[in-house]
């Protein structure tokens, strides 16, 4: 691919580009992987997405490849642990927001619904498709982020403003935020007619 013709965000790392290339603006559906970006999102807040992207497999070794059931039961011992992994950003508002946004996530089958189909229905269980011409262009918040920040915090999860939130709709695919020109838009826009979303009637986990 010429790297002119990417968005210029990504830069020439490897590790950016594949991102970019592989991964961003995908549409995701699955539960657990909606709950793991959403909380590596939210250990960026203050810092470059890169920094975090460079720490995202010893994020998974650490939080026990983002398994919400065993998050959930983590004690302050276990606090204290991760505290110590140089392989993780060592603040403890962002390691016990990991601990509280797993224990949101298990309420949402006791409700009779999934993460995922409480996620999509922001964006009407369908991608919204970007047209920006320039970096310049993208929004960093949009009214579905603010609303769907809003419900998540009322759910009991943190590090999830509306910023923060743009970014993870952005990576999943809930927001095909690729420029125009960025080969990657129209890949993500086909997906966007075939991957397998919830639906309104979508049940439980």
């Amino acid at each position: 691919m010429d790297a002119g013709n990417r968005c210029g965000w990504c830069g020439t790392e490897p590790l950016y580009v594949d991102y970019h290339d592989r991964v961003w603006g995908r549409p995701v559906s699955d539960d657990q992987e909606l709950f793991a970006k959403l909380c590596l999102d939210g250990q960026q807040a203050g810092l470059s997405w890169i920094t975090i992207l460079r720490k995202q497999a010893s994020y998974e070794a650490a939080f026990d490849g983002f398994d919400p059931h065993r998050i959930a039961r983590y004690d302050e011992a276990k606090v204290a642990e991760l505290l110590q992994d140089p392989g993780i950003v060592r603040n403890r508002l962002k390691v016990q927001s990991i601990i509280r946004n797993a224990r949101a996530f298990l309420d949402f089958p006791e409700q009779g619904q999934s993460f995922s189909e409480f996620l999509w229905s922001f964006v009407d269980f369908q991608p919204i498709q970007g047209a920006w011409r320039s970096l310049s262009d993208v929004p960093t918040t949009t009214p579905e982020s603010e609303a769907l920040s809003k419900a998540l915090k009322k759910r009991g999860f943190t590090f999830v403003g509306p910023t923060i939130v743009y970014a993870f709709m952005q990576a999943v695919g809930m927001v095909n935020d690729h420029l125009r020109h960025c080969p990657q838009h129209p890949v993500c826009a086909d997906l966007a007619g075939h991957a397998p979303f919830p639906s309104r009637n979508a049940g439980g986990l």
